[in-house]
């Protein structure tokens, strides 16, 4: 009898399909990695934009204050953590309070409207000026 010789796949096809499976696998990582980064980012974005905000509240609130101690306040320059603003104040009886604060690429301003009356200072809009 005769033996048969057995075949055998053509070689290197098994390094051929470990390489696609490496592609694939490389693939999808450097997928993950993408999403991670761009959530990353966008979240330091929002945090910024929000610590802005709050900075030029700021402003607002301690041009409240220096008015209640003296009505003739006319604004500064106030640094708040790692950011600033600046305080402008206009008008007579009725103050527009209007504080701009920047941190880093970030710009953020919020006008106030404040009426005098008997020794009261009452605050009668404050807004986010876009």
């Amino acid at each position: 009898m005769m033996k048969k010789k057995k075949t055998y796949p053509e070689k290197g096809q098994a390094l051929i399909i470990l390489l696609i499976f490496m592609i694939i696998a490389l693939t999808v990582t450097s997928a993950g990695v993408m999403v991670v980064l761009v959530n990353s980012i966008s979240a330091s974005s929002i945090s910024q934009s929000q610590e802005v905000y709050f900075i030029a509240e700021s402003g607002i609130e301690n041009a409240l204050l220096r008015l209640a101690r003296d009505p003739n306040y006319t604004g500064e320059n106030v640094i708040v953590g790692s950011g600033t603003t600046a305080v402008t104040i206009s008008g007579g009886s009725t103050k527009t309070i209007t504080s701009t604060a920047t941190l880093g690429n970030f710009k953020k301003q919020i006008i106030a409207s404040a009426l005098y009356n008997n020794y009261v200072w009452s605050v009668n809009s404050w807004k986010e000026n876009f």
